[in-house]
């Protein structure tokens, strides 16, 4: 078995777009897929796990959109799973597009890269300055506050969805800072918060019970800002016990619903655990939400050609957590 890849990094969070030897998903939209990943997952295990991956591993499969308005679908993946959403990834999507000429684009402007994934459809706004990709905004799906103040294991958190369901909380609110020298203690109290909101019901989703459930726990705290812009630095902890190197796209989303909530009209600049930012604002109001844009960048690490040997005794991979 020989799989293919290209890698990148957006703000320092891997993401790894499969490029051949993938099995098809079957299923009518990137949803439906999502549930029926059999055929793929180990491959998806082959690339996250050690000792070709590591335990923070993130990518995805390139499969076909729902319909013609999309140039083509994500299915996201890390080592527990597929999720709902990736704001990091649909930018380095947005990249992957244009420097592979998957989409044409606009060498001296903006170009929109349609992309459909489990929570709906999503856009990279790709900006070219010389034919050089220069900034990448995502766009995503409406963002919206769910509850406040919901108690779980000891702390209240915020509830929001920004095309997947986080829990938000000051990081002072358990003794800590987001930074990180506290990363081993956040990683447990991320556990303990979701564990303890498992089956609550400010977690399903409304619409569809498909895209129910905490995906990731925030841990927030603010920084000395600038005129115009509040800065806040987070640490998100997704999955099981995953943390974002990036500031977490669809998490900063899910900050932005609460913030404008509260009345916040300025663009956030949010800062991640490894230092790297996005900017990010309410691009307006809609049903259902408000719209997230986020602008990042993404870069490519490499290309791979990926090898199983059927002699192998450690096959697909293993994790150390």
């Amino acid at each position: 078995m020989t799989i293919t890849t290209v890698d990148y990094h957006t703000a320092g969070e891997p993401f790894r777009v499969v490029t051949g030897g993938v099995p098809d998903i079957p299923g009518a939209t990137v949803l439906e897929r999502r549930a029926n990943t059999a055929p793929v997952d180990h491959v998806r295990r082959l690339l996250c796990h050690e000792p070709r991956g590591h335990a923070d591993m993130y990518g995805c499969f390139l499969v076909p959109p729902d319909d013609p308005g999309a140039h083509f679908g994500a299915l996201f993946w890390h080592k527990d799973g597929y999720s709902t959403a990736c704001g990091h990834g649909t930018i380095a999507l947005g990249v992957h597009a244009v420097r592979e000429g998957l989409v044409e684009a606009d060498p001296d402007g903006e170009t929109d890269v349609v992309v459909d994934v489990p929570s709906g459809r999503v856009t990279a706004r790709v900006r070219c300055d010389g034919g050089r990709v220069t900034a990448v905004t995502f766009v995503n799906v409406p963002s919206y506050v769910i509850a406040r103040g919901v108690e779980a294991a000891g702390v209240r958190v915020d509830l929001a969805y920004g095309g997947a369901i986080y829990a938000s909380l000051p990081a002072a609110a358990v003794g800590l800072k987001a930074g990180p020298e506290h990363l081993t203690e956040l990683i447990a109290c991320a556990r303990r918060v979701k564990a303890a909101l498992a089956g609550h019901p400010a977690t399903r989703h409304p619409g569809d019970d498909r895209l129910s459930g905490v995906y990731g726990v925030i841990f927030h705290e603010e920084l000395d800002g600038e005129p115009g812009r509040v800065r806040q630095r987070n640490v998100t902890v997704f999955a099981d016990g995953e943390v974002d190197r990036s500031p977490c796209g669809s998490g900063t989303a899910a900050r932005l619903a609460l913030l404008h909530q509260d009345g916040l009209r300025d663009p956030l600049v949010h800062e991640s655990v490894v230092g790297t930012t996005f900017l990010a604002r309410v691009a307006g109001v809609a049903e259902g939400g408000v719209i997230a844009e986020i602008e990042g960048m993404a870069y490519r690490t490499g290309r791979h050609a990926f090898e199983l040997d059927p002699a192998d005794p450690l096959g697909t991979g293993f994790t150390l957590r």
